[in-house]
């Protein structure tokens, strides 16, 4: 089978979702008619060349048995990213059934359009969800205690080191001191001040929303224990734990151990930068070219690996309301989320699929790529962006506020969490 394919659409996260799409009740099923209702359907995948591979195969392994319920896949439409595609689509009424590479940060807008398929719709909808991702899928559930997404995929982040960098800084390679924020430092310190490289970590400085799950966020998973950026509809940030990320990164940014200009390239690839914070996509990416070591964000107090939080940078799957054979879409989405295709997603791209006990579910995999055991492992502990009203303004009011007094030094850090979460709580109170 050939993907039909588009102008390549970039696999960054630059939200452009207008206020002027939404409308509609939350939600979108359309009764037991529709969740029942069969035949051909079409799905969207992401332009990542590993997916696409995976997704060719799951669709001719499907097709192959249900003449009568094709699947015809093709990549997300070109645009600004694809949250805007799929937001438009929604609108447009022309939505596919599935879309293999939604934003979590973009299910709240696309619930309020009307565009999803609440999945408990389907009788064992639930229960799918929950025995598959075990106590994970609860970050997943919408204000109103439904999915309108199902766990997919994670990329857990955590921090990615060049060894021969760390050498050059004399900082011992193979286990170099990070686990605490000031042993964070001090290697930082160690390695701009030995000129090794030209920053510790470089952090994209830029404005976008979503640059706060590659710094603060993951570290404040850390501190906290596994809390979200707002829960129980009131921003966490603004606490003891949230002002000591903040002040670490004000003082990597103070001192020059990460810079906020912007770099025109990829500052770890390019050997500007010795560390970078990444998911297990990484290995791919840089492992031949790069002789790599990984370790847990750090934290204050340095909290043991099996114990470490972090971001989970996943991407779900979730049912457009515009899909008229909805049941042939739900058991094609439990099709490509099953045991089998699981795996086979894990062999082709190395991301790790949110499936309660990863690591046993396939031994021989890590047994044959122990590079990624650590992040399978990491996979267990992660914290997913709030599934809360107005999820992406509430991001980009924090960031904006970050930005200005973390990476820029601005204003203090103090009253910049204070001003962010007066407006957080206030945006996560409305519908």
């Amino acid at each position: 089978m050939n993907i039909k394919k588009t102008s390549a659409l970039g696999i960054s996260l630059v939200f452009a979702l207008s206020a002027a799409a939404c409308g509609g009740d939350d939600g979108g099923s359309g009764g037991d008619a529709a969740t029942s209702a069969t035949g051909p359907i079409k799905i969207w995948l992401s332009n990542n060349p590993e997916e696409i591979a995976w997704g060719e195969k799951m669709v001719d392994a499907w097709n192959a048995d249900h003449p009568d319920e094709e699947v015809t896949a093709q990549e997300i439409p070109a645009g600004k990213s694809s949250e805007e595609v799929i937001g438009a689509a929604i609108t447009a009424g022309n939505a596919p059934c599935l879309v293999f590479n939604t934003s979590p940060a973009a299910i709240p807008q696309f619930q309020k359009q009307g565009g999803l398929v609440p999945l408990d719709s389907f009788p064992d909808g639930k229960e799918y969800i929950e025995s598959r991702s075990g106590d994970t899928a609860e970050q997943y559930q919408s204000s109103d205690g439904q999915y309108y997404q199902l766990p997919w995929k994670a990329n857990p982040v955590m921090i990615f080191y060049n060894k021969d960098l760390m050498k050059k800084a004399g900082v011992d390679p193979e286990n170099p001191p990070l686990a605490t924020y000031d042993e964070f430092l001090d290697t930082s310190e160690k390695i701009v001040s030995s000129g090794a490289a030209e920053a510790a970590i470089w952090p994209a400085p830029s404005s976008e929303f979503y640059q706060s799950w590659f710094d603060f966020y993951p570290l404040f998973a850390a501190e906290t224990g596994g809390t979200q950026l707002v829960e129980d509809g009131k921003a966490t940030f603004n606490s003891p734990e949230g002002e000591a990320v903040a002040e670490f990164w004000r003082t990597m940014y103070e001192n020059g151990y990460s810079q906020n200009e912007a770099y025109n390239g990829d500052s770890f690839a390019d050997g500007k930068a010795a560390m970078a914070i990444v998911g297990p996509w990484a290995i791919a990416v840089y492992g031949e070219d790069t002789n790599w070591g990984a370790a847990p964000v750090p934290t204050s107090a340095g909290t043991s690996a099996e114990e470490t939080y972090t971001f989970s940078d996943a991407k779900n799957v979730a049912i457009y309301s515009a899909c008229k054979a909805q049941g042939t879409a739900w058991e094609v989405l439990k099709f490509a989320t099953s045991e089998e295709q699981d795996g086979a997603l894990l062999e082709s791209t190395g991301q790790m699929p949110i499936r309660d006990g990863l690591e046993t579910a396939y031994p021989d995999y890590f047994k044959a790529n122990p590079d990624y055991t650590q992040f399978a492992a990491q996979a267990a502990r992660t914290v997913e962006v709030p599934n809360v009203p107005n999820s992406i303004e509430i991001w980009q009011t924090f960031r904006d506020e970050y930005s200005k007094s973390v990476i820029f030094g601005e204003t203090e850090i103090a009253d910049a969490l204070s001003a962010a979460a007066a407006e957080v709580d206030d945006l996560a109170g409305q519908e």
